[in-house]
């Protein structure tokens, strides 16, 4: 692992123009109450290119000449906080992690940022500054006001796109943990449907789905559960997960592990009582049929959002063939959202892929969906897929999915 987070870097420091800086922070931990945080997730770009995610670390890289100083800045050891926390990572360990040599004291920091600025004639100054929000307060910001008031000739330039595209295609080993993250939400999916029966809470079917991900070592979500039955399921991101669960209806479930930070994001659909009803039947079939003519369609060099058109395009006949619509205008009733996101560290993992071609190694989503408020109905199908060189790979097959499939592990 070691050596990816050093071929990280060195791609970046391609990137680079000489005489610039580039600065990454892993992120600060935010409190809840008292004496409590919130769980801690490290920055995903900081975490791409050192393998640390613990909060409180810098990354400094300066190039000039061609050549790229890389420096790793830690919190000091605190016996005392060690006592009520654990300790922090030691200089030995962040060495054997990230693979950079030079390891300073968080304290440091500042005073040698100068001594960069000034020493090696940096121009440029770049900063990890996700533009997805407009007002945002972050230690980058905060950074790059400061370096704007204390040296106000270096321009500040955003990290964050060419970090996004290189994120974009993933390695064997990124493949491998997304694959493992989808097996292990595979296994809460089934737990899930060999529990789950009319009269029991969403929250209820929802705790076979945590068991079953704790048992096989994940220690957190991709993101929050969607347990949703009934009308539920016609709102896209329903996460209350409080209802009781109604005989005869269909129970949607867009749930995701997380392993060694690395997402799953799986959607099945599933009747409570184990049994498809006949109209039941031909809505999750006309949305099974979508997945597959999307999936067929993946191949390097379409158009992302021509995935999206190609389901519209299906949509528009098998929509009304089963009298649902009159008209192509129709089919936004009852299918609003995109058909697929990239995937990755992130659940939505970054970069602008709406306005690119796919290529070999992303990898994304295949959701469709259908939603029939009116009938209490909500169906979506998800699976995680990489393109190949010659179309796509499924990473979440083995998850029962037809009719048939689901039926048996039901009833089974």
């Amino acid at each position: 692992m070691k050596n990816f987070y050093i071929s990280n870097r060195e791609r970046l420091a391609q990137l680079m123009d000489d005489n610039s800086a580039a600065i990454l922070l892993s992120g600060g931990e935010v409190t809840k109450t008292g004496d409590e945080n919130y769980p801690f997730t490290p920055s995903c770009n900081f975490l791409y290119l050192t393998g640390i995610a613990q909060p409180g670390v810098i990354l400094l890289l300066a190039k000039q000449g061609g050549e790229v100083s890389q420096t790793l800045f830690i919190p000091p050891f605190d016996e005392e906080q060690a006592r009520w926390t654990g300790a922090v990572m030691l200089p030995d360990e962040a060495k054997v992690v990230s693979g950079i040599d030079d390891i300073k004291y968080d304290y440091k920091f500042y005073d040698i940022l100068a001594g960069v600025l000034f020493g090696k004639r940096i121009q440029s100054v770049w900063l990890d500054l996700e533009n997805r929000t407009f007002f945002r307060n972050s230690g980058e910001n905060d950074l790059a006001d400061m370096i704007k008031r204390g040296y106000p000739h270096i321009g500040i330039k955003n990290l964050y796109n060419v970090l996004a595209d290189m994120r974009r295609t993933k390695q064997p080993h990124e493949l491998e943990k997304i694959r493992r993250a989808a097996e292990i939400t595979g296994m809460g999916i089934e737990a899930m449907l060999k529990n789950v029966h009319p009269g029991m809470r969403e929250y209820a079917l929802e705790a076979y789905f945590d068991f079953a991900l704790k048992t096989n070592g994940v220690k957190e979500h991709a993101f929050k559960s969607i347990v949703a039955s009934g009308k539920n399921a016609a709102v896209l991101h329903y996460s209350d997960n409080s209802d009781v669960i109604a005989d005869n209806s269909l129970v949607l479930c867009d749930v995701g592990a997380r392993w060694e930070y690395y997402c799953g994001d799986v959607t099945r659909t599933f009747p409570a009582n184990g049994h498809f009803s006949d109209r039941q039947r031909l809505l999750y079939n006309t949305v099974l049929e979508g997945q597959r003519r999307v999936m067929s369609a993946i191949r390097p060099g379409v158009p992302f959002k021509s995935l999206n058109e190609t389901l519209l395009k299906y949509y528009e006949t098998a929509l009304a063939d089963i009298g649902l619509i009159d008209t192509a205008e129709q089919v936004k009733k009852y299918y609003w959202h995109g058909v697929s996101h990239m995937l990755g560290i992130e659940t939505h993992d970054a970069g602008r892929h709406n306005e690119g071609l796919l290529e070999p190694g992303m990898v994304l989503t295949v959701e469709p969906g259908l939603y029939i408020a009116e009938e209490g109905i909500g169906i979506r199908i998800e699976d995680d897929v990489v393109v190949t060189e010659n179309g796509c790979s499924v990473l979440s097959d083995g998850i029962p999915k037809t009719v048939e499939e689901i039926e048996s592990a039901m009833n089974g």
